[in-house]
């Protein structure tokens, strides 16, 4: 039987903003940027070959917490995960606002614009 959460404790400077974070086991993100890299498989085991960078697009709203939506920018994964107490509030609803405006994939305004171009 596979385990599907490992407790890994680990340091890291984010690769996007630069900041440094202090892991606590549970860390996956930048509390600052809310950026990742897609190094899981299941949470914790750095099983993941891709290594790509994990680019906030969404946010969600369960029972009552923030859940961060990422989607790999070099492989295409989409993973979601809780935010964390420290998180920035700021960057939460930037993503959010972000979020709203591009509405479903697909479907933004960006999307219409090419159609009448072409």
């Amino acid at each position: 039987m596979s385990r599907r959460f490992l407790r890994t404790v680990e340091d890291f400077t984010c690769h996007k903003c630069g900041a440094r974070v202090k892991g606590d086991g549970y860390t996956d993100h930048c509390p600052r940027c809310l950026w990742s890299l897609h190094t899981d498989v299941n949470p914790g085991d750095r099983a993941a070959g891709c290594l790509g960078p994990m680019e906030p697009v969404g946010v969600e709203q369960r029972r009552g917490r923030f859940v961060i939506v990422h989607r790999c920018l070099r492989c295409g994964a989409v993973r979601r995960v809780r935010s964390a107490v420290g998180d920035s509030i700021d960057a939460i609803l930037r993503v959010a606002d972000g979020a709203a405006r591009r509405g479903p994939p697909g479907r933004g305004p960006g999307r219409l614009r090419r159609r009448r171009e072409q």
